[in-house]
């Protein structure tokens, strides 16, 4: 993007947060007299005529007033936003919810969905956290009654999956535990392919529970991480959204998951913990023309990541979601962390003092 002067870059500050305040489009007179800046109303007019020529802004129907585009959106996130920090009592309110919950990964993230949504005023949506191959972490085998039993493998990224089998034989509680011990000894750490090379070194009653959990392990890395939502009544209180065209779009926008799926495969990038903007659409997904979403990966990297952002309008309240987002992709990151086994590396948002 071309640069702005200094004086273009503060009336454009300042068009952004008057409508991302009052949704209504901004005029010279507003901007001048509701911020006493001391130039001409002509001068500010002038300057936004500049901008609008630039795309910056437009003018909607024949208002008098302006309003961002997604380039002056995107601008105002890139150069003009100022990088503040959640604010303490939030940050603290935020860690007792996640303290309150059990320590299983499904609660986290309807969780974050949650808290997200509260701190934003808008929607929010988390993905489960996934490796590009799931590993292995371990196994119990309980005995239910006769030959029936219940199989339980948990996963390096924290997922927990349960089976009902039935053997051939009756087996003790005994053997049982043995045999699973057996395994989590053989197989800690491995993914789907490498259980499966494993196959011809086991006893065959171990390697018939090793097939089901190469089953079980396979099935989950062909599946796309299921997304949570939380919020969508928030967004239809908003006046873009609260009747109409716009309102039927929105709900139709929710019912798409797979269309959320596909913009956060192809838009987030792999690092973990920083943000990232998708302002209307970006020119590829028309579904998206009207929204704004900031997004974070979480987790850890090579391990098991996931995504975690907000939806909002354009006009959404940039400065007040980045450092909620922030907030609580890190809180996720470290259940990740401690889900894989690893070693806590920061705790930015739980050490407060």
């Amino acid at each position: 993007m071309e640069g702005l002067s200094k004086r273009q870059q503060a009336i454009l500050d300042l068009v952004v947060r008057d409508y991302i305040k009052t949704a209504i489009p901004v005029s010279s007179k507003t901007i001048v007299e509701g911020y006493g800046l001391r130039v001409s109303t002509a001068t500010v007019r002038n300057e936004m005529a500049y901008l609008e020529e630039r795309g910056y802004l437009t003018r909607p129907h024949t208002s008098a007033g302006r309003v961002p585009t997604d380039k002056g959106y995107r601008y105002f996130v890139e150069n003009l936003m100022e990088e503040v920090e959640l604010p303490l009592d939030k940050r603290l309110s935020i860690h007792r919810r996640f303290r309150q919950i059990r320590r299983e990964i499904e609660q986290w993230i309807r969780t974050a969905t949650m808290v997200l949504a509260q701190a934003a005023h808008s929607a929010a949506l988390v993905t489960t956290p996934r490796a590009h191959k799931c590993r292995f972490k371990h196994l119990e085998l309980v005995s239910i009654q006769g030959p029936t039993v219940l199989l339980i493998l948990v996963l390096r990224e924290g997922r927990v999956m349960q089976r009902v089998l039935t053997l051939t034989k009756t087996a003790s509680q005994h053997d049982l535990s043995r045999t699973a011990n057996r395994l989590n000894d053989l197989l800690d750490g491995m993914n789907a392919e490498r259980i499966a090379s494993s196959f011809p070194r086991l006893i065959p009653s171990d390697s018939r529970i090793a097939e089901i959990i190469f089953e079980m392990m396979r099935s989950v890395d062909e599946r796309a991480s299921e997304i949570y939502y939380n919020g969508l009544i928030n967004l239809l209180k908003q006046p873009e959204f609260s009747v109409g065209e716009k309102a039927r779009k929105l709900l139709n926008l929710f019912e798409a998951k797979e269309l959320f799926g596909r913009v956060l495969a192809e838009e987030l990038g792999p690092a973990v913990g920083g943000i990232q903007f998708i302002i209307g659409g970006e020119g590829r997904w028309e579904e998206l023309s009207e929204f704004s979403l900031v997004l974070s990966r979480y987790g850890v990297k090579d391990y098991a990541t996931g995504a975690l952002g907000v939806l909002g309008p354009l006009r959404m309240q940039y400065e007040r979601i980045v450092p909620a987002v922030r907030c609580v992709a890190n809180l996720m990151s470290e259940l990740v962390e401690e889900m894989c086994g690893l070693q806590r590396r920061r705790q930015p948002y739980l050490t407060i003092f």
